[in-house]
């Protein structure tokens, strides 16, 4: 059972964190895993008034669960009433059984979506893909873009963002998972594109290597495997075309020692 959107999206949007991933990536990732089913609550004003006990009766008639697995620490209902042990104590008398979440250790450290984050936002890839147990990666559908990366000689999918703050952003080394193509190689490009535009929200743009195919409406994951550098604001295109080709660069011999 998930809840969409993220409960802090719903009642603070502006001091939600960063998603990791989109509704698609997670009914994606659950499928990958072998899960059968997934339960979407569309969490709004009706959903967040629904009382603690009101909830686990859902789940209990409606839901018809026999066995439950949530975070020691997880809250529930209106004004985050109910916790594990009201779920537990009313499940022992419902007939169903309620387990807590053990904690993940990585490296003896706990594994949580707030250390995600943050070793995405320091661009230490390695340190996420370990805690993930796999490259972070986004999903969505190549659109239209302004073309501006194929006047500079290194043209672009431009992949369709469902949030506006990701929870990295740089120039990066990517692997490019395409519908029908297989697996390709490539540099990527998030952020706001300060030399080009100004007050722009956040674009994912991937340059992938030795390839000229129409791949517009295609969905792709691209998976994050090492950060280059941070965005730059360049005084010029001559100057930001130069970085390009020295990104794309790094990144195929990223390849190279990697293979």
């Amino acid at each position: 059972m998930i809840f969409e959107p993220h409960p802090r999206e719903f009642f603070a949007p502006q001091q939600a964190p960063a998603r990791l991933t989109s509704l698609r990536e997670k009914l994606e990732l659950f499928e990958a895993i072998g899960v059968d089913r997934v339960h979407v609550c569309r969490f709004d004003a009706g959903f967040a008034q629904m009382g603690a006990g009101d909830f686990i009766l859902a789940l209990h008639e409606k839901v018809h669960a026999k066995f439950v697995l949530i975070g020691d620490d997880f809250r529930f209902g209106s004004g985050r009433a109910g916790d594990f042990g009201l779920m537990e104590k009313i499940g022992a008398q419902r007939g169903f059984e309620v387990q807590a979440v053990r904690s993940v250790l990585h490296d003896g450290v706990r594994v949580s979506s707030t250390g995600i984050r943050a070793a995405l936002a320091a661009g230490q890839m390695r340190e996420a893909q370990g805690y993930l147990g796999r490259p972070y990666s986004i999903s969505g559908r190549v659109v239209h873009g302004d073309g501006m990366g194929r006047k500079l000689g290194f043209p672009t999918a431009n992949i369709q963002l469902k949030h506006n703050r990701p929870p990295l952003s740089g120039i990066f080394v990517v692997q490019v998972h395409a519908e029908g193509m297989g697996v390709l190689q490539g540099a990527a490009s998030l952020g706001v594109r300060p030399t080009v535009t100004r007050d722009a929200k956040p674009v994912l743009e991937v340059h992938l290597f030795e390839f000229a195919q129409q791949i517009y409406g295609k969905h792709l994951r691209v998976e994050f495997l090492q950060k280059l550098r941070d965005e730059e604001k360049y005084p010029d295109l001559e100057s930001l075309t130069k970085q390009i080709a020295l990104d794309v660069a790094h990144a195929k011999k990223w390849f190279e020692q990697h293979d």
